[in-house]
């Protein structure tokens, strides 16, 4: 088949992104309820706010924020694993970052499948945080083996998936109606099944252990747990909830409210208690419930550079320390610790604290192409207005929050002190592949963008230039 006859993998993860969103619509209805308070109060901060409708545009972000969604699956085998990264390749999705969770008392390690080019994330940027289950974390091992035995005999994915996953790689994509049919199947990994794999008796003896090992062990597959929605006004989305009747969790994950606002703040409502019909037994009823899925809105703000990241780690460290010490409220505490962090762009780009995108002003290409003398580095160039700098959108995941919604949304804040650490190593092996630095891949955004302004200057052909005249790393 020639490559001309291929779907692009962009196109593919659009088709994908949006059934899949279509599918959990009809299974958690709140979700729609969600998405439509959303739609509200991000038109609502577009009307309120040009200067925020005119950023948006300008950076390629306004038309993708109705379609912006993040998923989350967990899966039980390292053959698991290996396969979804074959499936998401074909949505042109990749694994970008290391989470382990085990150190929040979560007995899972994670990477999230996205887009890597900035073309793609600006085509549809569907993430998928994929977490696999770490079978040593168990302590019983009695159970381990139980574990181990139940998620051996189960498929998740089904074979025509399979076969067009293989087929794919062989010819180095699908056609239209194999991408169609591609996204059928695929949908069958995600989709919820309330018939149980296990007992009653036994998915209690997993929820004991913990409720993710029971959520991951007992069914046919790692059905979707939650979908995403982007809003520009978590607050205001938060606040919103109970009149769309939906109960929010009680602290918004991540930083506090800010101007600038910077990587990634989460908020969610409390799962389901959905009723399953367990395998029967000779003792027992085979009916009772399961809770795991749940409803989750994100903002995002700019990635931050590794400085960037050090600081907000020490700041977030510092507000729960004092929280607990001072039993104070969290919030409060939270926006008192942050004023040491900078909240305006300019400090930001100075400080080296968070990534930016560069772009030749109106004002530049018109001095370049007169001739005019133009400053040789970056600081110059902005401090002539001939260089504009915009913030890179933070496409990633925040490990704290991430073990945070994974607690509050199982119901529990259970901490479990797991000896073992992060196993990076076994998750890639387990992957097939290694994860990418999300770090690195911003210094690359960020120094392709001052090649290209470099180049559209005029200056030293393109030279590979940060703003104190360096290669741009990732800090």
């Amino acid at each position: 088949m020639p490559a001309s006859a291929h779907v692009a993998p962009d196109e593919i993860r659009d088709l994908f992104s949006r059934a899949l969103s279509e599918m959990y619509r009809a299974e958690v209805p709140q979700y729609g309820a969600l998405l439509d308070l959303v739609a509200q109060v991000n038109a609502g901060a577009l009307a309120e706010d040009p200067a925020l409708r005119s950023a948006l545009a300008c950076r390629g972000e306004l038309d993708r924020l109705s379609v912006e969604r993040h998923g989350a699956i967990r899966l039980g085998t390292a053959a698991e694993l290996f396969t979804i990264r074959r499936l998401f390749a074909v949505m042109g999705m990749h694994p970008v970052g290391y989470y382990d969770l085990s150190v929040a008392g979560v007995p899972v390690h994670s990477t999230a499948f996205r887009p890597v080019e900035d073309a793609a994330l600006g085509r549809n940027p569907f993430r998928v945080f994929t977490s696999v289950l770490r079978l040593e974390l168990i302590e019983d091992a009695a159970l381990r083996a139980e574990v181990a035995r139940i998620l051996s005999a189960r498929r998740i994915f089904t074979p025509r998936a399979l076969a067009l996953t293989q087929g794919a790689e062989t010819a180095g994509g699908l056609d239209h109606a194999q991408a169609e049919e591609f996204v059928r199947e695929a949908l069958e990994t995600f989709r919820w099944h309330r018939d149980a794999t296990v007992t009653l008796s036994t998915y209690k003896a997993l929820h004991d252990a913990h409720r993710l090992v029971a959520d991951i062990a007992s069914f046919k597959g790692p059905h979707i747990n939650h979908l995403t929605p982007r809003t520009l006004d978590i607050d205001a989305v938060q606040a919103g909830m109970p009149k769309h009747g939906i109960a929010p969790k009680a602290v918004i994950e991540g930083p506090p409210r800010r101007k600038c606002a910077i990587l990634l703040r989460q908020t969610s409502f409390k799962a389901l208690d959905e009723p399953i019909v367990f395998k029967a037994e000779e003792h027992g009823s085979g009916d009772g419930t399961h809770t795991a899925r749940f409803g989750e809105i994100e903002q995002r703000g700019v990635a931050l550079t590794r400085k960037g990241r050090k600081l907000y780690d020490t700041l977030l460290a510092t507000a729960r320390r004092d929280a607990q010490s001072m039993a104070s409220d969290y919030d409060t505490v939270l926006a008192e610790a942050f004023q040491a962090f900078p909240d305006n762009w300019r400090d930001l780009r100075e400080q080296g604290l968070a990534f930016f995108r560069y772009s030749p002003t109106e004002a530049g290409l018109a001095a370049a192409a007169s001739g005019q003398m133009l400053a040789p580095t970056v600081d110059g160039l902005v401090a002539q207005g001939y260089l504009r700098f915009d913030p890179i959108i933070y496409e990633d995941f925040l490990p704290v929050s991430a073990a945070g919604i994974f607690q509050s949304n199982l119901g529990t804040d259970e901490q479990r002190n797991y000896r073992a650490r992060s196993n990076r190593e076994a998750f890639e092996d387990a992957l097939g592949a290694k994860v990418h630095d999300e770090l690195e891949l911003y210094a690359q955004a960020e120094a392709l963008s001052l090649h290209q302004a470099w180049a559209q200057l005029g200056i030293g052909h393109g030279s590979s230039l940060n703003r104190h005249g360096m290669i741009p790393t990732a800090h």
